[in-house]
């Protein structure tokens, strides 16, 4: 069912006990069900999720059972899929777009004998891997986490371009949608987007129940208006009684022998479906039935009936290539030239591509200023360009993760927190996804305060889990680039739009959770804590503030999070006061991450922030870096503002 890498979550239980083929309530793999038998199934998967439901006292049943035959369908006839091996490379792919319909997929994981009926009835309960939402950190067949309406579809998106592009492998790709979604933009973002990659072997499934949360959606059980909607973006459409099984048998039928478009089944259900006191009645979302034990009578009761899901076909292993060798690019140190972060990042993705095989970028339709078309240009069958569309830039990074490849996405700084959500999801779902965020700060100079990127530090700090790095110098960003792809979760990088002085040579090292020192002594009065733009600044300002026989520590923080807490600890012992610089905005930046170094209980140091607290125009880069009162000059004003009031000899 919902499938994933089986790194992505714990080793699932053994499956419950098969049927022998002479048992009536198995069907031989090689035998398909009849009418008859899909509706029975149907009407069981509707039963284990008012059951589950019921006994967890919360939970969307109505959402379950009316889509309970379309899962019936796909599960007994058209998916191919190993519960035992989920990182299978020819299984197919399934998501649940609509994750709150989650009984209804552990009821399908219960008639597929991948959990047994005590399981199913810990439903949303502590300690229990059937969590109100699927999530891969749980469950090994979850493709990825859902819940955040709108995101399914895109993430389908992004495992199908991994099987058209880079897999190989044939496998489908099944995303079941409810109607409710359908208003987010996202969904209309990958729709495009699917139709434009021509993946035919992506197949979304929209139940079309009527009922939203609040009340009926936009367009109720008129499948036409969808149907126009989705065939402008160039979609297959096939519109169904969503009740009917062979009506329904005959369109998966139907987009599996679809070529060159994606296809959409839009089809027509009831919410609450079979019960007559919740069937297609507002109210009753999200709540367990009123009378469970009345409405499983009204079902047929009980039933323990086992599917032999169809096994995937024989497939080679992906991602045998071997490892080559790494040449990183290399600029000399103190060389008088100017390098941009963003030209570096641009020259080690492409060199890392060259070594791992396993690399994929994707950038958001200006990869001429992230410099992603480096890698474009070297490694053309591994780079997906996304254009303007964000959330289905950070969607598509997720799902080519889900297959085990390493994406790289890159665009502005500023546009990424359109995808705010999508990389919160990324998160839930344990993705692991390198985000490029080039242009950032007011040292982007004449283009103003829209292409800004000044909260970005703040929005992936908050990520759980994430890793956030901000690189000053070229190699010191093409030393980040080759790290970030050994991590774990969100990884994000910012880059620079303007060029920059060499201040480190090729073979120093910069591990992730470090900082380097780039002036210190035993006569220090403070420490400007930089990174990024910043830290030229800092050490410009260090200089002169040495001529006027003041010492001062330049501390780079290139690793934001996880921060250098030791190296700050000791700063803050040797020196009377730390002072961050940085361009960005003072809430969530390079200030709160120094700060967080000192929340063990032990005093806090005497801090300084200097950051960027106006809304910027259009200047030069130099003008808005003193404008903000971040250059070289604000920092060594404030600096003997600081060694003046500071209590030191």
């Amino acid at each position: 069912m919902v499938v994933g890498p089986a790194s992505h979550g714990p080793a699932r239980c053994p499956r419950a006990p098969s049927h022998t083929p002479s048992d009536p309530l198995l069907k031989e793999a090689t035998s398909p069900m009849d009418t008859a038998e899909l509706t029975e199934l149907g009407q069981q998967l509707r039963v284990d999720s008012v059951r589950a439901s019921a006994a967890a006292g919360s939970g969307h049943p109505t959402s379950s059972m009316s889509a309970a035959d379309l899962m019936a369908v796909l599960l007994a006839h058209h998916l191919r899929y190993d519960f035992d091996r989920p990182a299978h490379p020819a299984n197919d792919r399934f998501v649940l777009s609509k994750g709150h319909a989650s009984p209804l997929l552990y009821a399908a994981y219960k008639a597929a004998g991948a959990i047994g009926d005590d399981e199913l009835l810990t439903f949303r309960t502590l300690g229990s891997r059937l969590e109100g939402h699927p999530t891969p950190q749980r469950l090994p067949w979850v493709e990825t986490a859902t819940g955040s309406l709108g995101q399914g579809l895109p993430v389908g998106v992004g495992i199908a371009l991994a099987g058209k592009r880079l897999d190989h492998t044939g496998y489908r790709v099944w995303v079941l949608c409810g109607d409710s979604e359908l208003a987010e933009g996202s969904v209309w973002e990958a729709a495009e987007h699917a139709a434009y990659e021509h993946l035919d072997q992506l197949t979304a499934i929209v139940d079309v129940n009527r009922l939203g949360q609040r009340g009926p959606t936009r367009h109720g059980h008129d499948l036409g208006a969808y149907a126009r909607r989705f065939q402008a973006f160039g979609w297959h459409t096939v519109q169904i009684d969503g009740h009917d099984v062979d009506a329904i048998d005959r369109a998966y039928g139907e987009a599996a022998s679809t070529r060159g478009q994606p296809t959409v089944i839009l089809a027509r259900t009831l919410k609450g479906r079979g019960v007559a006191n919740v069937q297609d009645r507002e109210g009753l979302h999200g709540k367990p039935l009123p009378d469970a034990d009345e409405a499983i009578g009204e079902l047929g009761g009980p039933r323990d009936l086992r599917v032999e899901v169809h096994e995937p076909p024989a497939a080679r292993m992906l991602h045998s290539l071997p490892t080559g060798r790494l040449d990183l690019p290399r600029w000399e140190k103190d060389s008088g030239g100017n390098v941009a972060t963003r030209d570096a990042y641009g020259q080690a993705l492409a060199a890392l591509g060259t070594a791992r095989p396993d690399v994929v970028a994707l950038d958001g339709e200006v990869s001429d200023s992230t410099r992603a078309e480096f890698f474009a240009k070297e490694h053309p069958d591994r780079f997906f360009e996304c254009y303007i569309a964000e959330q289905q830039l950070v969607a598509a990074a997720v799902g080519l993760a889900t297959r085990g490849w390493v994406p790289y996405a890159s665009t502005f700084a500023a546009f990424l927190t359109r995808a705010h959500d999508f990389v919160r999801m990324a998160s839930v779902s344990g993705a692991g996804i390198n985000l490029v965020g080039s242009h950032a700060g007011v040292a982007i100079g004449q283009d103003g305060p829209s292409q800004m990127g000044l909260e970005d530090l703040a929005m992936f700090r908050a990520v759980q889990g994430s890793t956030v790095l901000y690189p000053c110098d070229a190699n010191q960003t093409a030393h980040l680039v080759t790290a970030m792809a050994g991590l774990d979760g969100v990884r994000y990088l910012r880059t620079s739009r303007g060029g920059g002085p060499v201040l480190y040579g090729p073979d120093e090292e910069f591990p992730v959770g470090g900082s380097k020192v780039l002036r210190a002594s035993d006569r220090d009065r403070m420490t400007i804590v930089a990174a990024g733009v910043t830290v030229p600044e800092a050490l410009w300002a260090a200089d002169a503030l040495a001529g006027e026989g003041i010492a001062v520590r330049v501390l780079d923080l290139y690793s934001v999070k996880p921060v250098d807490r030791v190296t700050l600890r000791r700063a803050a012992e040797e020196t009377a006061c730390l002072m961050t610089v940085e361009d960005h905005h003072p809430e969530g930046g390079l200030g709160d991450a120094v700060i967080d170094a000192f929340l063990d209980g032990r005093p806090l140091p005497r801090l300084a922030r200097l950051a960027v607290r106006t809304t910027p125009g259009s200047a030069s880069p130099a003008e808005q870096l003193h404008a903000a009162g971040i250059d070289a000059e604000a920092i060594a004003a404030s600096a003997r503002l600081l060694v003046e009031t500071a209590v030191v000899p």
